[in-house]
């Protein structure tokens, strides 16, 4: 049944320009993008909700309801997943980079179901990461019905990103430079409108169905005075700073776990208990964070902490409570580590905002009390939140109109630009690799994706094997060369054992001095003229994997081994004329 499916999708595909098969693929990419996300949204608020109303009675339940999160998380991949679930937005672009744009099917819900379990519990991580793997593999898993291209299918890929993260925010735009900043490096204009599409629909999905207190929006921000831009200025700065403070402590934390505790239980136990103690005293770090950035905005932050043992410290002293709150955006970097290192399932953009809000705030609530200035309060933990995260993320577009969608207008635009291009800067002087493209170096893959790695991702050995090279046997003697010579048009000879397997190579300009003397033509054997084979590659090995062997050895020719057998050589001339083609094409 399923066969027949697929061979009419593929009929119908075929008659259908490629143009109209994207179109309609972005938005039946985008709605279901976008509905998932909703669905995430909307169980993770209520789930959190009621935790908080359960905690008024109980502190205590801060502690108790993360880890009960995390272990159904766990429970949900060691017995329904069998124990394999690749976490993170650098697992997406490994995909894009070295797997031709390939995601398994199961995580069209996998990533959705943990993460719910995790941060609708209480987990400090963000949904956002969990929402661009969910949409990346349901543009993966709707491009894997139809013969299409990597271009494409890497295309649809990113719709379904753009679609999650647009219906996160209801915010369109920031969708669509998420995928074209993260995860599409090298695009052309055509691209855009099934972005464009996919982003519109998720929007949609969002404004339709979710209501303002589960989406992050503000609407009451001062007008921008041009005299407060020297306190931007040092907000940018500042911002960078703590950035970098953020990606070092996560990844110093994250490889504390990994490799000093090696038992996983152990690592939930010390995860939930550390993460427990810290949102009893910050209650601000249970969940994504978001609730907790709209009290800030709105300048009541001493709500933050009613729940909390340090509420009386911090009652009536404006310079602890500013300070409070500073602590608060540090310490957010250890309960997010300590929630993903437990084994829950979240990512860092959402924790990345808290952290730029909870700055943004400390940094101006501070000058204002100070009485050094009178700092519009709002204004700069939105600005911040921006710098948080295109320093985390190196991100700036993205981070920019994320907030300026999210308040409703550009009147902040100035401000913005401004501390998202100071972050970045100070980030990447400091800290030269992004979040994800650091996890993505450690995973394995790329330091970075480019469009020369797409290009290289979509060869295949394969279909670069030249086979018409005369091989000799090693038994043979130099009298038996000469006859293959004369009847071969290639200068090397693979030299095989009775059983298929290569011996050595000859190069006929070797022999060339041997090949005239008929004494020897008997008495020789091709083993003795034969080099060993120092190189070869595997008919299964990555073209980027070969490429980098070709320029290690400096030669132009390298024998190939498929199933532990002779099976052809592959040219470095023929793959530069493929590559070069592609790129033309692209």
């Amino acid at each position: 049944m399923f066969i027949k499916f697929r061979a009419t999708l593929h009929s119908l595909v075929k008659r259908m320009p490629e143009k109209q098969l994207l179109i309609i693929g972005a938005v039946i990419v985008g709605v279901w993008a976008g509905l998932t996300a909703v669905l995430l949204k909307i169980s993770v608020h209520y789930l959190q909700e009621q935790i908080r109303t359960m905690a008024s009675t109980s502190v205590l339940l801060y502690m108790i309801a993360p880890a009960v999160g995390i272990l159904l998380s766990l429970a949900f991949v060691h017995f329904v997943l069998k124990g394999d679930l690749q976490k993170g937005t650098s697992h997406v672009m490994l995909a894009i980079a070295n797997k031709s744009s390939r995601l398994p099917r199961k995580e069209t819900f996998s990533h959705a179901i943990t993460s719910a379990l995790t941060v609708g519990f209480g987990g400090s991580a963000g949904l956002e990461s969990p929402i661009v793997q969910t949409g990346s593999a349901i543009g993966s898993t709707f491009a894997s019905f139809f013969p299409i291209g990597f271009r494409n299918r890497t295309l649809l890929l990113a719709c379904g990103a753009a679609a999650g993260i647009a219906t996160a925010f209801n915010a369109p735009i920031a969708g669509v430079l998420f995928a074209l900043e993260v995860l599409l490096v090298d695009i052309s204009i055509s691209a855009f409108i099934p972005l464009l599409i996919a982003g519109a629909t998720g929007a949609l999905c969002s404004k339709i169905i979710l209501s303002e207190n589960i989406l992050l929006s503000f609407r009451h921000i001062s007008n921008f005075n041009y005299h407060n831009v020297p306190y931007y200025i040092a907000l940018g700065i500042v911002c960078g700073l703590v950035s970098v403070f953020y990606l070092r402590v996560f990844r110093s934390l994250e490889g504390f776990f990994r490799q000093t505790i090696k038992h996983h239980w152990l690592r939930f136990l010390i995860g939930v208990s550390m993460l427990g103690g810290l949102i009893v005293l910050f209650p601000p770090l249970l969940g994504e964070g978001y609730s907790s950035i709209i009290t800030l905005a709105t300048l009541d932050p001493g709500q933050l902490f009613t729940d909390s043992p340090l509420f009386e410290f911090v009652a009536h002293h404006p310079v602890r409570l500013g300070l409070l709150v500073l602590i608060v955006g540090l310490v957010k970097v250890v309960a997010v580590t300590c929630t993903l290192s437990a084994g829950g399932n979240g990512g860092n953009f959402a924790p990345a905002l808290l952290v730029g809000a909870c700055i943004g705030f400390a940094f101006s609530f501070l000058i204002n009390v100070t009485g050094v200035g009178g700092l519009p309060t709002s204004n700069f933990s939105l600005v911040a939140m921006a710098g948080l995260l295109t320093g985390i993320f190196h991100a700036p577009l993205t981070a920019i109109f994320l907030i300026a969608e999210i308040t409703g207008g550009y009147d902040l635009i100035i401000p913005l630009m401004i501390v998202s291009a100071l972050s970045t800067a100070v980030s990447k002087y400091l800290n030269p690799k992004s979040l994800d493209q650091a996890k993505l170096e450690e995973d394995g893959g790329m330091a970075g994706i480019s469009k020369d790695t797409h290009v290289l991702s979509e060869l295949s050995a394969k279909s670069f094997i030249e086979r018409d090279f005369v091989a000799v046997s090693s038994q043979h003697t130099l009298r038996e060369l000469l006859n293959k010579v004369a009847n071969s048009k290639r200068n090397i000879f693979p030299v095989l054992n009775e059983n298929g397997t290569l011996a050595g190579v000859i190069y006929l300009e070797n022999i060339r001095e041997i090949m005239f003397n008929a004494s020897l033509y008997d008495v020789t054997k091709v083993t003795d003229l034969m080099q060993p084979p120092v190189l070869t590659v595997d008919a299964e090995e990555p073209m980027s994997a070969i490429m980098e062997k070709f320029d290690k050895s400096g030669v132009w020719n390298i024998p190939v081994i498929q199933e532990g057998k002779y099976a052809g050589f592959i040219s470095k001339s023929r793959i530069f004329s493929t590559y070069r083609e592609r790129m033309k094409v692209d």
